[in-house]
């Protein structure tokens, strides 16, 4: 492709809309244009990235056994009904009425779809296992959409969702899957984790997220310094808590605390350490109210603290809420007293249960209980995994130290399990003749959003470094000498050479200074730079430069063509 003959209008100027990295370099290097908020038109440079994603990706569906199929935008909102996800999915579910006045949704993801789909084709064990696919956009009406291509309101998106007959047949199909979704994100070039993750609003009982490590990650990991274990913090697990100390149950006293609310000044007031300390805080859960327990030093996970409740939505309240639905004075509330109400649920972190002679509020404004054992003094309606997890934690699976980093997901697959099946009475005769539900599995990557991602992490002060396989182009050919007939002569002998050996080449033809020539070549990321200029006229040799090492060499035009292509197959191989 001729430079000079491309929709390729790169930019000097960072967009003041641009504020992670990825939108900046997207937008200056003519890959997209916004159209509204949260919607962009791509351009042929970035289509082509696009492309080259999707590829990777029906390759690998293809090969792990999955069937590409293509369904609509546009779904019946009858099938969000009998799912009851109509109502639980929220306003980013984009709703409307067509002219016969019935509800419909733009597609934010299809599980309704092809569920109705298999209930309609998939009748026979015999036709079981089974997983089809889709490659195609969907959008979601996210009230701030931001960071470019991260987080938009229309997004290309492939899903994939597997029917089995039993729950053993889905867990090979979900490790199919898996093994599938590492191969795709090895062979893009990406540094990435899979960790375990909640199901969010898709449900199901098991998940793994895949996080391409970036510093603009929206989502925090807990990884492990000494083995593979990875988490979403919001799911990371924490290891079992210490056993209860040996010491001696002390009687339970109220104690006056005048003025002290935060922990860490009611430790310091009482002469005890936070870990003494049982934290109680209030949350509305779904209809209801909730106190939830942990230690002082640590914090209440919310994700966890709704699964264990079995909630469907859960948020913190303020000190006026908490007083205007409960009369409970935040900075002074406690477990002990409260399990008798019937207007509260009280859920304590395991870690909790296994304190011995605690400080907990006493429920009324400036006062606490010393002494506080659970078992003797509170018995909580549940108790669980409630705390987050913290750097410095032992990993649950070694015990080696845990740390952060911060993640872009651009990956998600579920087990669904009969979620969705059993709403919408999709089921299958079994070898007895009996109906039973699919046991199902979904499979989602961000295509679009790869390419935010692959640049969060690919990138210098002077534009992108794309990974090879991810590449507009593979190598980019610099034409210096538009005025020397030699040279013209020359880069133009070499770009045929270069397309004749199968390299996928952008020839900068254009009549534009070299220094703009080589700062738009750096931003466009594009792998391997050939130059025909002052090099070529005093020695015949043209330069080869690496665009992520910076490593330059001069060689006749072709050497330099049998290297492009001997680098081009070593970094696709896999």
């Amino acid at each position: 492709m001729r430079y000079s003959q491309l929709l390729l209008p790169t930019t000097k100027e960072v967009p003041a809309e641009a504020e992670v990295i990825s939108h900046q370099l997207l937008l200056r290097g003519g890959f997209i244009r916004k159209l509204a908020a949260g919607i962009y038109t791509f351009l042929p440079l970035g289509l082509r990235v696009l492309r080259k994603v999707e590829a990777i990706v029906r390759e690998e569906m293809d090969r792990a056994g999955a069937q590409e199929i293509l369904m609509p935008m546009v779904q019946p909102g009858d099938l969000w009904m009998e799912s009851g996800r109509w109502q639980q999915y929220g306003p980013e579910l984009l709703r409307f009425r067509d002219r016969g006045d019935r509800d419909c949704c733009l597609s934010p993801t299809a599980e309704e779809v092809v569920t109705d789909l298999a209930r309609r084709e998939l009748r026979s064990y015999r036709q079981l296992p089974a997983n089809l696919y889709h490659i195609q956009t969907k959008y979601r009406d996210e009230m701030r959409p931001r960071f470019g291509l991260m987080r938009c309101r229309e997004f290309i998106m492939k899903d994939a969702y597997s029917f089995d007959a039993d729950d053993a047949g889905a867990s090979v199909s979900y490790e199919k899957m898996r093994v599938a979704y590492n191969r795709v994100f090895t062979r893009f070039g990406l540094d990435y984790r899979m960790v375990e993750a909640d199901s969010g609003s898709i449900g199901g009982s098991y998940s793994h997220e895949f996080m391409v490590l970036a510093d603009a990650g929206e989502d925090t990991l807990a990884l492990c310094r000494d083995c593979d274990w990875a988490a979403n913090v919001e799911k990371a697990a924490v290891a079992p808590p210490e056993a209860a100390s040996g010491e001696a149950p002390a009687e339970l006293t109220r104690v006056a605390t005048p003025g002290k609310k935060k922990v860490e000044s009611v430790a310091e007031f009482l002469g005890v350490t936070p870990q003494k300390i049982i934290k109680t805080m209030i949350f509305r859960a779904d209809e209801g109210f909730a106190a939830a327990l942990v230690r002082g030093d640590r914090e209440v996970e919310t994700v966890k603290l709704k699964n264990l409740l079995g909630a469907t939505e859960v948020e913190g309240l303020s000190e006026d809420e908490v007083w205007a639905g409960l009369r409970l004075p935040v900075g002074s509330i406690g477990p002990v007293g409260l399990e008798g109400r019937e207007d509260i649920r009280i859920v304590a972190d395991s870690e909790v249960m296994a304190m011995v002679n605690a400080v907990a509020g006493a429920n009324e404004q400036g006062f606490h209980y010393t002494g506080v054992n659970p078992g003797r003094d509170f018995s909580p309606h549940a108790t669980g995994d409630l705390r987050r997890i913290a750097p410095g934690d032992p990993c649950p699976r070694c015990g080696g130290e845990v740390y952060f980093r911060e993640g872009i997901e651009v990956g998600h697959i579920f087990k669904l399990g009969t979620k969705y099946s059993e709403a919408m009475n999709a089921c299958f005769q079994d070898a007895e003749g009996q109906l039973k539900p699919f046991i199902m599995g979904c499979y989602g990557i961000g295509v679009s959003r790869i390419l935010a991602a692959c640049i969060e992490q690919n990138h210098d002060d002077n534009g992108i470094i794309f990974p090879l396989p991810l590449a507009p182009f593979q190598a980019i050919l610099l034409n210096l000498g538009l005025e020397d007939e030699t040279l013209c002569a020359a880069a133009d002998s070499l770009y045929a050479a270069l397309q004749d050996a199968g390299i996928e080449v952008l020839y900068d033809d254009r009549d534009e200074r070299p220094g703009a020539k080589f700062k738009d070549a750096d931003l466009l990321g594009i792998p391997f730079r050939l130059t025909v200029g002052k090099t070529f006229a005093k020695e015949g040799k043209v330069e080869l430069r690496d665009r992520k090492s910076g490593e330059t060499a001069a060689l006749p035009p072709e050497e330099a063509v049998a290297e492009v292509k001997r680098r081009i197959a070593a970094g696709l191989a896999l």
